[in-house]
């Protein structure tokens, strides 16, 4: 039996609807940077009301991570994206129903404990079906959602905006009723297309269900961490969280101020939907070819280093960038450094755990990634961008979080070492 047929079967059968489901995932989370275009001034929401209300969606988000995804690696995939997937739908349309500050805040935090369980359990759930050899690539795959997320939410979000008025509703009511209804219908369908894991996969023999449990065990060790407890208290848990804590800061910083920074260049609203999607068709290209070479060249921790100090050197340079194109060219570079280290960065958490311990890892490191950096990054441009009346000051303080991300990664890579039982990966080299 051909082994890689089997695993690019099971990809192709799998990881096109998991992009699926993280694309409305994340249109549904950022879109609120689009309806800022218009929905500020409706609400009287100010620069730094408006960074708080985006970033205060993180701190459920961070809240329930680990929880969420305990829960997953016990109930199975199926059932809790399932009402993952029907809760978030909800809250996110009826962001619509939203008055004033308050109620902002409220259900921006109300949806991020909603989908706090989604992205580290599809993390997680990649675990179960590949072996370290292709989670790389696979998994960098799967984070080519966010990049379609800004390609097909941009154009869209910009068109719904023009229905300001329509059945007396603003463009910004119709854009969260929009993007936030179709979630909950497709929830019932991940109901009948996503198996809890290969042993209960209706589209692989016995044969080929075998063929992966027998290579994903001969992965197993006895330095393999599986217990939950001590997962969390891991340094390796904690300080691959703080890389992701600088990489988050910048990924959520510039997706959710650039439609902003984009319409301050002078664009209108329609223009500026097409035109946030240029750096993210460049994300694309470098997540798959990025990942691709981490696993073909059997190396994690300068494939996570490059990418960050790529992102940034461009957030410097877009602080000092002396026109508008060369503003969008450095944020350009900086989305393909944030997109690009998405694969090699979680095929390095997920080398040294397993079962309960990969479940709650992966989620306490995202917890303190996306739900601090998350916050943080929207916040401090929010800020700064009140205070001073640009962005240049929010670019360097991003460039910050990269620099951290860049530094505690080479410093991981030197001290750490994992075991390589029966994977063509070394996992921290």
């Amino acid at each position: 039996m051909n082994e890689h047929r089997v695993f690019v079967k099971c990809a192709w059968r799998l990881i096109p609807f998991m992009i699926l489901l993280y694309v409305v995932n994340y249109i549904d989370r950022v879109n609120v940077g689009f309806a800022a275009l218009t929905m500020n001034k409706d609400l009287g929401l100010s620069p730094s009301v408006f960074g708080l209300g985006a970033g205060i969606f993180f701190v459920g988000y961070a809240l329930f991570q680990v929880p969420a995804n305990v829960m997953l690696e016990r109930m199975g995939a199926r059932r809790w994206v399932f009402c993952i997937l029907a809760t978030w739908g909800s809250i996110s349309a009826a962001t619509a129903l939203v008055q004033g500050a308050t109620s902002f805040y409220l259900l921006r935090f109300l949806l991020g404990v909603a989908e706090a369980g989604f992205t580290p359990g599809m993390i997680f759930y990649l675990s179960i079906w590949f072996p370290r050899s292709y989670r790389a690539r696979f998994t960098g795959g799967f984070f080519v959602a966010v990049p379609l997320a800004f390609i097909v939410g941009g154009p869209l979000s910009a068109l719904i905006l023009g229905m300001d008025g329509v059945a007396g509703l603003h463009g910004w009511q119709w854009l969260f009723l929009m993007e936030g209804i179709p979630v909950s219908l497709l929830a019932f369908v991940v109901l009948r297309v996503l198996p809890d894991g290969p042993a209960k996969a209706w589209f692989l023999t016995a044969d080929e269900r075998s063929m992966i449990a027998a290579r994903l065990a001969a992965e197993d060790s006895p330095n393999e961490q599986r217990d939950l407890w001590p997962a969390l208290r891991d340094p390796r848990v904690i300080a691959l969280g703080l890389v992701y804590f600088g990489i988050s800061s910048g990924a959520y910083g510039v997706q959710l101020w650039l439609p902003q920074i984009v319409q301050a260049m002078g664009y209108s609203n329609f223009a500026t939907g097409f035109i946030v999607t240029i750096p993210f068709v460049a994300g694309i290209a470098g997540l798959i070819l990025w990942g691709r070479s981490s696993d073909l060249r059997n190396e994690r921790i300068w494939h996570v280093a490059l990418p960050t100090l790529l992102a940034a050197g461009s957030f410097i340079f877009a602080s000092i960038a002396p026109s508008n194109v060369l503003v969008l060219l450095a944020l350009t570079l900086a989305t393909v450094g944030i997109r690009s280290v998405q694969g090699p960065y979680w095929s390095l958490l997920s080398s040294f755990l397993s079962g309960p311990a990969a479940a709650g890892g992966i989620a306490l490191a995202s917890t303190i990634g996306t739900g601090l950096g998350g916050f943080l990054g929207p916040t401090v441009i929010g800020v700064l961008r009140q205070e001073t009346g640009g962005y240049a000051s929010g670019m360097v303080a991003l460039a910050v979080g990269q620099i951290i991300a860049t530094s505690i990664v080479l410093a991981l890579g030197r001290a750490m070492r994992s075991p390589q039982p029966g994977a063509s990966v070394s996992p921290v080299s």
